[in-house]
């Protein structure tokens, strides 16, 4: 069975790179952490709402999921106190939702129909598996930036934080790799449905991140590229449907322009002269890997 990984933001940037940046900056250093800090607490809705549609069944995979509520819930409540600590925010993060970004995205009618319950579980694990994937990813690299960083107080608590949620979310993408294993040992056909399945949430899961930080321009066309990836995916016949529900939001993405308005007013605010230098050349050249935008945990 295929093994799937996250990509590089837009080809380019690894996840290392971006964080090495993040850390060099305290605002977005805890506003990042304010996502890690938010997507956690809605993945806990999320699975939550998974197990009520499972009713019951299978027994197994219901258990395991509630263990794996309890241990988003625990990691949600450590970033809070975290920032508490540290006299950060906990609202809500600003800029565009990877969670919601990835949800807009998901063609929901696979999901819910009862005499494709089977379907609807492997979709389930693999959009799981590769949010989770992401996220090890990036807590990841968070850490191995921290140990190059300045060693500050605030610094240690937040590498000490990230080191003791890491090895659950390493297990959370072990365990979903092996229960997509299972059913695809089960037959060519269930093979095939786990391959799918796992080609179409990485291809969503790369949409819903890039689009989380991509503010340059041309952001818009390369939405629009990603969702076409999506789409090939899916059946032939889905595919008109799916396209036409989500490209106009997609192409528009009125979110992305009010992103691009507060990133380029808090620049101006923070260095004029950094503002024409970099931040203007950047947005009309494009992502470049001295500058990097705020990166969102999946």
């Amino acid at each position: 069975m295929a093994v799937t990984y996250p990509r590089k933001f837009l080809n380019a940037l690894s996840a290392r790179d971006v964080m090495k940046q993040v850390v060099q900056d305290q605002e977005i250093h805890y506003i990042t952490l304010n996502r890690y800090r938010y997507n956690e607490q809605r993945s806990c809705k999320d699975i939550t709402e998974l197990i009520e549609s499972l009713n019951g069944r299978p027994v197994d995979l219901v258990q395991d999921l509630s263990h794996h509520v309890a241990d988003e819930a625990r990691h949600a409540v450590w970033l809070t106190d975290l920032l508490v600590d540290l006299g950060a925010s906990v609202a809500t993060p600003p800029g565009l939702s990877y969670i919601d970004e990835f949800e807009r995205l998901l063609d929901r009618d696979s999901l819910s129909t009862e005499d494709r319950r089977e379907d609807s579980i492997i979709a389930a694990l693999a959009a799981i598996n590769v949010t989770e994937k992401r996220g090890c990813e990036y807590f990841a690299a968070h850490i191995h930036a921290l140990k190059t960083a300045p060693q500050t107080p605030e610094n240690l608590k937040v590498r000490e934080t990230l080191e003791r949620i890491l090895p659950e979310e390493t297990g959370h993408v072990r365990w979903g790799t092996r229960r997509l294993a299972e059913i695809a040992r089960q037959s060519p056909a269930h093979r095939q449905k786990v391959e799918l399945a796992k080609r179409k949430y990485t291809a969503i899961e790369q949409t819903a991140f890039e689009s989380g930080m991509d503010i340059t321009l041309g952001a818009e066309l390369r939405r629009v590229s990603n969702l076409l990836d999506i789409a090939n995916t899916l059946p032939l016949w889905e595919r008109p449907a799916y396209l036409m529900e989500r490209l106009p939001a997609t192409l528009l993405a009125p979110e992305v322009q009010r992103t691009r308005i507060t990133a380029a007013q808090k620049a101006w605010q923070r260095d004029p002269e950094a503002f024409m230098k970099t931040f203007v050349p950047m947005f009309l050249g494009g992502i470049q890997k001295r500058t990097v935008a705020t990166p969102q945990k999946a």
